[in-house]
């Protein structure tokens, strides 16, 4: 298993988590940057793991025609029974610690999640994603792996961690967003929204589950959004609400999601709602890497 492989709540955004999340606690500006700098290296410190999404070399949509990919032994198809591999007599993969040969049925893969099979030094990751299945290979050597610096950001500051209120919806609202893959749609359940007020205006944000019970995951694009930080989507994890309903909005927190670094993404874009009229001028930037990537 990957380190982007996990558990997530029912309904949560599959975005290839690359942190902790969480918010740092502001007793000081030299305590408040050192913890955030902890956070920061740790999180690309996954980000760039061997198996990382750095390393992901390709994104291939399966099909019920079997087809061949680069860098992926076997043939692939996936149907009624879902995914599909047929290897040759010299080739054999590691799938949940199991060493299958010839033809190998993953089965039908579930919406946002996915199968490890491990070939050599590579990790082959079998998922759904939209409701096709794919899969994209990770290749440690992979050169966006390689020469990554680490990820810019602005410096952390305070006066952007911000109180806000959650409120529940009645009901879970099915909201369908698009995706970095033009054409792919995906659905989450927003069980509310969070309010609060920045540099005297009152501003809301749809909310979704978050990778912990009780916490929540928001997608926006800001004023920064195509000028310092990445055009299509940020994300911010907050911690579950209080018992009176408030939250904090960390923004110095504010991270890029994988399809700012890679081609080989699907991932969501911000609910419309979320079209913030202001600059926070707070968290990841747009990263170095971000360009045409070699593909394997």
């Amino acid at each position: 298993m990957n380190v982007y492989d996990i558990p997530r709540a029912h309904g949560s955004v599959d975005h290839d988590d690359d942190g902790r999340g969480g918010t740092a606690g502001v007793l000081g500006t030299e305590d408040f940057a050192a913890e955030w700098e902890a956070w920061h290296r740790y999180k690309d410190t996954r980000l760039a793991s061997e198996h990382g999404f750095l390393a992901v070399t390709g994104l291939h949509w399966l099909s019920a025609e079997p087809q061949s990919f680069a860098g992926v032994p076997g043939i692939w198809s996936t149907g009624p029974e879902g995914v599909v591999v047929e290897l040759d007599e010299a080739t054999e993969l590691v799938v949940d610690a199991v060493v299958v040969r010839g033809r190998h049925l993953f089965g039908i893969v579930p919406e946002r999640g996915g199968v490890d099979a491990v070939w050599g030094d590579t990790v082959i990751e079998v998922a759904k994603r939209g409701g096709h299945d794919v899969v994209r290979p990770r290749h440690p050597d992979h050169p966006l792996r390689v020469a990554f610096t680490g990820t810019p950001a602005y410096a952390p500051d305070p006066r952007w961690v911000v109180t806000g209120r959650y409120e529940a919806f009645d009901e879970p609202r099915p909201i369908t967003v698009g995706a970095s893959v033009e054409g792919l749609r995906h659905v989450y359940d927003a069980p509310g929204r969070v309010v609060f007020r920045l540099n005297g205006r009152k501003l809301s944000l749809t909310a979704f589950n978050g990778n912990t019970p009780g916490a929540l995951t928001v997608l926006f694009t800001d004023e920064t959004s195509g000028v310092t930080t990445y055009a299509a989507n940020r994300r911010l994890e907050v911690a579950a609400p209080a018992p009176d309903g408030s939250v904090v909005l960390d923004f110095n927190r504010a991270t890029n999601l994988p399809c700012a670094y890679t081609d080989f993404a699907t991932c969501p874009l911000p609910p419309a709602e979320n079209r913030l009229p202001v600059a926070i001028e707070a968290g990841e930037k747009i990263p170095h890497e971000r360009g045409p990537v070699s593909r394997r």
